[in-house]
C-alpha cells in the first residue's frame, strides 16, 4: 500500500433536487463533486463544510455519508515513490439559503443538473458517489483502482459498479 491521502466530497442538492458540480480548470475535464483534501489536524466533517464553501460559495447542510471510496493507483513508483492511494468521505449535503453568501474560488466553473440529466463526463468516484446517494445508499464502502497508463497520459479512474446495500 503507498502513502493514503484523506479528501472528502459532497453530494450537494437544492430544494428542486439539482445536484451541484464542479469542474476544475480549463479545456474537457470531467465534471466532479466539489471537496478537496483535508488539512492537518482536520476532520471530515469541517472539512467537507470548508471545501464546499470555498469551492462553490455556497454554505451547505451535511445529511449524511454516502460512503468511503478508496481510489488506488497501480502506476510503478516514480522519483517520489508510488502514487498515494486516495481515501474520499463523501457526504450527502443541501444548500442553505436562496444563493451562495461568498464568490468561488477560481478554477472551479460551477453548475447544477437534473439527476436524470447528468453530464457524460463526471470523474468515477462522481459517478460511483452520485450513483450510490441518487439511490439513497448511506454507509457504502468501495475500492476504485485506476487502471494502468502510458507515461505520458493522465490517469483515467473508471466508473465502479454500484455495491448491494445491506
Amino acid at each position: 500500500m503507498s502513502r493514503l491521502t484523506w479528501a472528502v466530497a459532497a453530494v450537494v442538492t437544492d430544494d428542486t433536487g439539482r445536484v451541484l458540480l464542479c469542474r476544475q480548470g480549463r479545456g474537457e475535464r470531467p465534471h466532479a463533486l466539489p471537496g478537496g483534501r483535508l488539512h492537518r489536524a482536520e476532520s471530515p466533517l469541517p472539512a467537507a463544510l470548508r471545501d464546499v464553501r470555498v469551492e462553490t460559495g455556497w454554505e451547505i447542510e451535511v445529511v449524511d455519508l454516502v460512503g468511503l471510496y478508496q481510489l488506488s493507483d497501480p502506476a510503478p513508483p516514480g522519483r517520489a515513490g508510488p502514487p498515494p492511494d486516495v481515501l474520499v468521505h463523501v457526504f450527502r449535503a443541501r444548500t442553505q439559503g436562496s444563493g451562495p453568501t461568498a464568490q468561488p474560488a477560481g478554477g472551479c466553473l460551477i453548475s447544477w443538473h437534473e439527476p436524470a440529466a447528468l453530464p457524460e463526463a463526471l470523474t468515477p468516484t462522481t459517478r460511483a458517489a452520485l450513483t450510490d446517494a441518487l439511490a439513497g445508499r448511506s454507509g457504502v464502502l468501495r475500492a476504485t483502482p485506476v487502471p494502468l497508463r502510458a507515461p505520458n497520459q493522465r490517469a483515467q479512474r473508471p466508473p465502479a459498479e454500484p455495491a448491494p446495500h445491506p
